[in-house]
């Protein structure tokens, strides 16, 4: 895992409107957190907590990027089917998640099979500030709210 006060590793990725998207376009706060699936349960509640709490990561100048490995379509469609204003970034060949420790063999019902893990990211200005490994989908977003605070 990486750790507070290492160089966050410098992305370009497509959001789910297709455009590119960069770390290093972010000022101030960003939470960038990985996540294995669109559209499943544990997913959808993560991604809806952050929803549910946008504006006060807005009122806050924090922004918030979900990475998973999902093509672009899946991402559009998760974004519309739930109104999530999140940025979802594709990452299709886990590049970018494995950079940040979050991809790598997983198993399910017996198959093993190569995936994202559930992590987040608190970065500030390139740096990683805080760390969140394996974390809990439905009271995440208020975790974070509540640690920066």
């Amino acid at each position: 895992m990486l750790d507070t006060g290492d160089t966050a590793p410098a992305f370009e990725l497509q959001d789910q409107h297709g455009e590119a998207v960069s770390l290093e376009e972010f000022e101030g706060l960003v939470v960038v957190y990985f996540y294995p699936r669109a559209d499943t349960p544990g997913c959808t509640t993560e991604a809806c907590r952050f929803r549910d709490r946008w504006e006060e990561f807005e009122q806050r100048g924090i922004d918030v990027v979900g990475i998973s490995d999902d093509p672009i379509d899946d991402l559009a469609d998760f974004a519309g089917e739930y109104n999530l204003p999140i940025m979802l970034l594709s990452d299709e060949d886990g590049t970018v998640a494995s950079a940040y420790d979050s991809y790598g063999e997983k198993s399910m019902f017996g198959n093993t099979f190569d995936g994202v893990f559930r992590n987040t990211y608190v970065v500030e200005d390139g740096e990683i500030v805080a760390v969140y490994e394996g974390v809990d989908p439905k009271g995440h977003a208020d975790e974070i709210l509540a640690n920066l605070a």
